[in-house]
């Protein structure tokens, strides 16, 4: 190696992303990607003996448990398809039909499951009726199922004693205007949009790669800037959908 080279420890893409946003204790990332991610930094170490929150490291230090779902964005493509518009098309369609879907709710387990556990699952569209059996209504309840689904994590996260304060919307998805007017109704806590046309994890890296050139005890101060996101308590869709889950286990694979 050449003299005056600089080595850094280097670290995951969560763990990226969580680094770049200048995640604290208590922060909650929701990330929608291909697959889904929902994370938050502790101070503390966490441990999940059923398996479904794995216990990471962050990359200053702290710990960072995360949930990862199997199926986000790839599932709001494929109704978008599906129902013959692109991705605003899909949002317009989604943001027309009022909360609950009229009644549709959607397991969004189009490719398995990861969490919960069912590799061998597929989706599942219940609560049909002639009046609800619409685009707007299909739309809606694809956007509420993929963030039900997280927000499934959320509770996981949140029986290991982790306590949210602040969510992060990040991701491909977060750049879906009903992505962005829904997720804050369906968590229970403040929500905030950090800019969507950054790569987070790239900006992680880069913010490490500082850290390790200037070598001070602490990552450099990278002010983000964010946008708060409003939205209306909606807990009675997430029930829905637990409801919904647990019956259908057994017909899942659980």
């Amino acid at each position: 190696m050449a003299p005056g080279i600089t080595v850094g420890p280097g670290t995951g893409d969560n763990m990226a992303a969580a680094l770049g946003l200048g995640m604290q204790p208590g922060d909650v990332v929701v990330s929608l990607g291909t697959s889904g991610t929902i994370y938050q930094v502790s101070s503390v170490p966490v441990a999940d003996p059923s398996g479904q929150v794995a216990g990471f490291a962050d990359a200053t230090g702290h710990f960072l448990p995360l949930v990862c779902t199997l199926n986000a964005t790839r599932v709001l493509s494929s109704i978008a398809a599906l129902l013959g518009v692109d991705a605003a098309g899909l949002d317009a369609l989604a943001q027309a039909a009022p909360a609950g879907a009229g009644g549709l709710t959607l397991l969004p387990f189009f490719d398995g499951e990861r969490t919960p556990n069912l590799p061998d699952a597929r989706g599942l569209l219940a609560g049909i009726t002639r009046e609800n059996l619409s685009a707007a209504h299909l739309a809606r309840a694809a956007v509420e199922g993929v963030l039900c689904s997280l927000a499934a994590g959320l509770e996981a996260l949140e029986n290991l004693g982790l306590v949210p304060t602040r969510g992060l919307l990040i991701g491909g998805g977060a750049r879906s205007t009903a992505v962005e007017a829904i997720a804050p109704s369906l968590f229970g806590f403040p929500f905030e949009l950090p800019n969507p046309s950054v790569e987070w994890v790239a900006q992680g890296a880069a913010r490490q790669a500082a850290w390790a050139l200037t070598g001070g005890a602490e990552p450099p101060s990278w002010p983000v800037r964010t946008r708060r996101l409003v939205g209306q308590d909606d807990a009675v869709v997430v029930a829905k959908y637990r409801q919904l889950l647990s019956a259908a286990l057994p017909a899942l694979g659980s």
